[in-house]
C-alpha cells in the first residue's frame, strides 16, 4: 500500500506555510515515495471538517495515511485520527479552539490567499461539535509543543495528550521554531 502525508494548516493559514513547506520538501528529497498533499482548508469549521474526512475516506482503500497538523490544523486532526484510526502529529495544537476563536468573531482576511470571510458564533458550535472530549486511542498521537508559544496556552495541550507521545521544548513560539529537526522523526513515527 503506498504511503501519502496528508499535513492540515492551521487557522488563516495556507498550504505555503513554512512547517508545511518543509514537510513536504523533506519527502520531496528523501522520501519520494510519499504522497504529499496540503490541502487548502475551508475557512469554516463544519465544512473543513467535511472535506478532510470526505478526502481520507476517498484516499484510505489506496493509502496508508499518516496526519500532521498545526494549531487549528492539530485540532482538526486530532479528531480526524480517532475518527478513522490514523497516526497524528500535532505542533503547537489548538485544544479550545471554539473559546479562543471568539475574538475573531467578524470579517477575516487570509494573508496567504486575500480570501475575506466572516466568523459567526454558531462556527464556534461547529468547532465545539469536533472537539474529541476522551481520546480513544491516545497512542496514535504524538503532540509536538513548545513553551513559548504566544498564541496558545502550551499547557492546555500538554494536559489534553497526557497519555499520548510528547515533545515539549522550552521557549520556542506558535510557529514551533526548528520544525525542521522533525521531519524524518514524524515520517517514522506515522509509519509511512
Amino acid at each position: 500500500m503506498d504511503a501519502l502525508l496528508l499535513y492540515l494548516h492551521g487557522f488563516n493559514s495556507s498550504p505555503q506555510s513554512m512547517k508545511a513547506q518543509q514537510m513536504a520538501d523533506y519527502c520531496r528529497t528523501e522520501r519520494p515515495d510519499i504522497r504529499v498533499e496540503i490541502p487548502q482548508l475551508p475557512c469554516y469549521p463544519s465544512q473543513a471538517a467535511q472535506f478532510i474526512d470526505t478526502l481520507v475516506t476517498h484516499l484510505k482503500p489506496t493509502y496508508r495515511i499518516g496526519l500532521v497538523g498545526s494549531s487549528l490544523g492539530g485540532y482538526l486532526a486530532t479528531w480526524l485520527s480517532q475518527r478513522h484510526g490514523l497516526p497524528a502529529v500535532l505542533v503547537n495544537p489548538a485544544v479550545k479552539p471554539f473559546e479562543l476563536l471568539m475574538d475573531y468573531l467578524g470579517e477575516q482576511m487570509n494573508p496567504y490567499t486575500d480570501e475575506v470571510y466572516s466568523l459567526a458564533p454558531h462556527h464556534m458550535d461547529e468547532l465545539k461539535a469536533l472537539e474529541i472530549g476522551q481520546l480513544s486511542h491516545p497512542e496514535l498521537l504524538w503532540l509536538l509543543q513548545q513553551e513559548g508559544d504566544e498564541v496558545l496556552d502550551y499547557r492546555q495541550a500538554v494536559e489534553k495528550y497526557a497519555a499520548c507521545r510528547q515533545t515539549v521544548e522550552p521557549e520556542g513560539d506558535h510557529s514551533f521554531i526548528g520544525f525542521n529537526r522533525y521531519p524524518a522523526d514524524i515520517v517514522r513515527f506515522l509509519g509511512l
